[in-house]
C-alpha cells in the first residue's frame, strides 16, 4: 500500500507562532487551551510547565498569562489588564483582523454579520469587539438571516476556518437584500491550502486519515471534504485511534492534518500505518 501526505498539512503560521511563544514562556498559564490539540497541550505541560485554566477566577493578579490563538473576549482582556497580569498575546494575527474590522465597522453604524459558530472561542472573541448597542448576527447560513430586519448597511466577516464557497453564498444573499454591504474576506489562507490539498489527495485514495483535534473546526472541515471524495475517511487525534483493519485490501492511503496538528503526531501515525505495508 502506498502512503501519501497532502501537499499542504499541519501547523499553520498562527499555531507555530503560538507554540513558539508558549515555549519561550515556561511555567506560564494559558486562558483556555492554547490550540485545539490535546496531545500538543500535554507536551507543553510536561516539557515546559505551560498549563491552562478555563475560568478567569483561576488566574491570580500579576501572573503571566498567554492569550490563546483563538483570542479571548474584549472584556476578559480588560480584566487581565486591571489585575496587572503579564499578558503574553499569542492570538493569531488572522483572528485579530476580524476583531478590528468588527470594532471599526460597528462604530461606523454598520450591522455586523459574522459567518461562523457562535459557540467557538474565536467567534466569541470577535463578537465582543462590536460597539455597545450594535446589531450583531452570527450565522452558519442565510436561512438564519432571512427572518432578521437588517439595516441599510452591513459588514460581513468570517470565522477564519470556514469554507470560502459558503461565505460567498452569504455575501451574495446580503448583496441582493441590503443597499450597502462591506465584505471582508477573513478566511485564513492556510485553511484554503489545506482544504485544496486534502480534496486533491482524497480523489486519488481509497482510504484517508485526517489527523487533528476532534474539537478543531478546521480539522472537521478537512474531514468533511475528505469524506466527500473518499468514503473510507477517518478522523483521528493520534496513533492510538488508528485501526489497522481500515487498510485491508487498500492500495492508496492519503494523510491530511489540521492546522493544530504537530509533525510528531503525523510521523507517529505514518509509522504505524507502515507496519502493514
Amino acid at each position: 500500500m502506498k502512503i501519501e501526505l497532502a501537499s499542504s498539512y499541519g501547523f499553520c503560521f498562527g499555531v507555530k507562532r503560538a507554540i513558539r511563544i508558549a515555549e519561550q514562556n515556561p511555567n506560564s498559564k494559558t486562558y483556555g487551551p492554547l490550540i485545539h490539540n490535546k496531545d500538543e497541550i500535554n507536551r507543553l505541560k510536561n516539557g515546559y510547565g505551560v498549563t491552562y485554566v478555563d475560568n478567569m477566577d483561576e488566574i491570580e493578579p500579576n501572573e503571566s498569562v498567554v492569550v490563546r490563538t483563538h483570542g479571548i473576549p474584549k472584556d476578559e482582556l480588560s480584566i487581565l489588564r486591571d489585575q496587572k497580569n503579564n499578558i503574553i498575546d499569542a492570538t493569531c494575527p488572522y483572528v485579530t483582523k476580524p476583531q478590528k474590522i468588527v470594532e471599526e465597522m460597528s462604530a461606523e453604524g454598520y450591522d455586523i454579520v459574522i459567518f461562523g459558530d457562535k459557540n467557538h472561542p474565536e467567534i466569541k472573541g470577535v463578537m465582543s469587539y462590536a460597539t455597545q448597542g450594535s446589531n450583531v448576527y452570527t450565522v452558519l447560513d442565510q436561512s438564519e438571516l432571512e427572518k432578521e430586519k437588517l439595516s441599510g448597511k452591513v459588514a460581513l466577516v468570517s470565522q477564519t476556518t470556514r469554507k470560502p464557497e459558503e461565505f460567498l453564498k452569504l455575501a451574495d444573499f446580503l448583496i441582493l437584500c441590503v443597499k450597502e454591504v462591506r465584505v471582508f474576506n477573513t478566511i485564513c489562507n492556510a485553511t484554503f491550502e489545506n482544504q485544496d490539498a486534502t480534496q486533491e489527495l482524497a480523489k486519488r485514495c481509497d482510504v484517508m486519515i485526517v489527523i487533528g483535534g476532534k474539537n478543531s473546526s478546521n480539522t472537521k472541515q478537512l474531514y468533511l471534504i475528505s469524506k466527500r471524495f473518499c468514503s473510507d475517511s477517518y478522523l483521528v487525534e493520534n496513533q492510538d485511534e488508528v485501526d489497522l483493519k481500515w487498510f485491508e485490501n487498500k492500495q492508496m492511503c492519503g494523510i491530511a492534518a489540521g492546522a493544530s496538528t504537530p509533525d510528531w503526531i503525523v510521523e507517529e501515525i505514518i509509522k504505524k500505518v507502515k507496519t502493514i505495508c
